[in-house]
């Protein structure tokens, strides 16, 4: 008998009060809501027994649904503040699914900003996550473009290098990038985690942390009006693919 995959819920967040992109999360992108092709791609991946969106507006909530995920309640407006960690409503989204009845092995955070994540991105990321053993969750990384070896401190007129790990015969601020230790950054694509270090350990991450490497733009990130064009030019080009997307209606 073959044994049973866990369950998995999807957690899309999607708060309303974004200040660099005013409507960032459902401002369009090639003529199509943000929001949709991260709904999109959580649906054609397959693997989730259902799609959650959090947020704090009823606008956002009808737009999801248009698309096919479930909104079954809104954000309360004390943890929806862009300094509220995301620990806040990732807890309170599984709480108020327990009251529901429905409880889930593992979750994945799989926010918006990120258009270029696929159906296949996602199933890679699971498949992933499943064949390793003993580890609390899953991130999204890539090579970072700003080596943390070449930044500083600034204290007055003067500064101080922020990893003092470095070498003295050769500082890494002074040293070739191509020579440097090879650091990785987190990106916005997704995350897995078993939903036990949500409850047991107030985390989404817990202690031991498996990486993801994304590929090509799957971490790309939408933040800012430079991101958006280039996001734009990505698609026009077909350098870059969005999930394909359908609504509901």
């Amino acid at each position: 008998m073959k044994p049973t995959k866990p369950t998995i819920v999807c957690l899309i967040p999607a708060r309303s009060g974004s200040k660099r992109v005013p409507g960032k999360n459902i401002h369009p992108l090639a003529g199509i809501p943000l929001i949709a092709y991260t709904i999109e791609a959580a649906k054609q991946s397959g693997i989730f027994s259902s799609i959650i969106v959090s947020t704090d507006s009823e606008e956002y909530a009808e737009i999801a649904r248009e698309y096919g995920a479930s909104v079954p309640f809104l954000r309360p407006e004390e943890i929806s503040g862009d300094l509220a960690p995301d620990i806040q409503w990732v807890e309170f989204s599984l709480n108020k699914l327990k009251e529901m009845g429905k409880i889930y092995d593992c979750f994945s955070i799989l926010r918006p900003t990120s258009p270029f994540r696929l159906p296949e991105t996602i199933n890679r990321a699971w498949n992933e996550f499943l064949s390793m053993e003993g580890v609390d969750s899953l991130r999204a990384v890539e090579k970072c473009k700003e080596h943390p070896g070449k930044m500083w401190i600034v204290r007055g007129k003067h500064m101080v290098p922020l990893l003092s790990i470095s070498p003295a015969e050769q500082p890494w601020h002074s040293t070739p990038y191509q020579a440097l230790p090879e650091v990785y950054s987190q990106n916005a694509s997704l995350e897995i985690a078993w939903t036990r270090v949500v409850f047991d350990d107030h985390s989404i991450a817990g202690n031991v942390l498996t990486p993801f490497f994304t590929q090509g733009y799957e971490g790309f990130d939408v933040n800012r009006p430079y991101d958006w064009d280039l996001a734009e030019r990505l698609v026009a080009s077909g350098q870059a693919q969005l999930p394909k997307v359908k609504n509901n209606i």
